[in-house]
């Protein structure tokens, strides 16, 4: 049941895809780079969603807020813009742009995916959807983790920082990164909180080496 469910929502997704294709005149030539940037954030996920279903949850931090967010992030960063290039049920608030204006939004998303895959490559099975220890977590120092502690924030910020120039509409940009906003400093403290709880003063020390989003200019000697 669950395969022939996956099935259909690819059907409906593959068409939607089409629908937006078709559109791209109406919806302006950032929204093909829009929806490869979707489909990469997918490619670079999948294989690390699937692996981690076997790597058994010990302690949940999730609060409600977060869920909440999370499912917010998820329709304001993916369905609704989909649905909306697809169908133009948005389009009162559609604006034209210059030509030019996606190019700002590769400038941001190239970088973003980059960073994207990476701290998912770097995290390996330590990665999960919500606040949450697994079996066999452990405290990634090596790799984009040496300098940054949360690399997969950082990609984020940049992909939905791209929005707003890929999309020509004054709803869909600004709702994505709002909302990843909020979810963003609700989240990362209960983060940080359980990351002290689990690793005590090496996750302490670790913080005073690192930057949340960025490298530190200089860190203790």
């Amino acid at each position: 049941m669950a395969r022939v469910a996956r099935a259909a929502m690819m059907i409906v997704f593959l068409g939607l895809c089409g629908l937006i294709l078709w559109r791209w005149q109406i919806n302006g030539w950032g929204s093909i780079v829009w929806i490869a940037s979707a489909i990469a954030m997918t490619v670079i996920r999948s294989p690390h969603a699937a692996e981690n279903k076997a790597n058994k949850i010990t302690e949940k931090f999730a609060v409600n807020t977060e869920r909440l967010l999370l499912v917010l992030v998820g329709l304001a960063g993916s369905y609704v813009p989909v649905i909306h290039l697809a169908t133009g049920v948005l389009s009162f608030a559609d604006y034209s742009a210059p030509v030019w204006l996606p190019g700002i939004g590769i400038a941001l998303m190239v970088p973003g995916l980059w960073l994207f895959w990476r701290s998912h490559a770097d995290l390996g099975r330590n990665w999960s959807v919500t606040t949450e220890l697994r079996e066999e977590h452990t405290l990634i120092t090596e790799g984009i983790y040496k300098r940054i502690r949360h690399p997969m924030y950082s990609a984020i910020w940049l992909i939905f920082a791209a929005y707003p120039f890929l999309l020509q509409n004054w709803l869909i940009g600004p709702a994505a990164l709002g909302v990843f906003a909020l979810m963003y400093f609700v989240r990362v403290p209960v983060e940080e909180r359980m990351m002290r709880q689990q690793f005590g003063a090496a996750y302490e020390a670790y913080m005073r080496q690192t930057g949340r989003l960025w490298p530190r200019l200089s860190t203790p000697a």
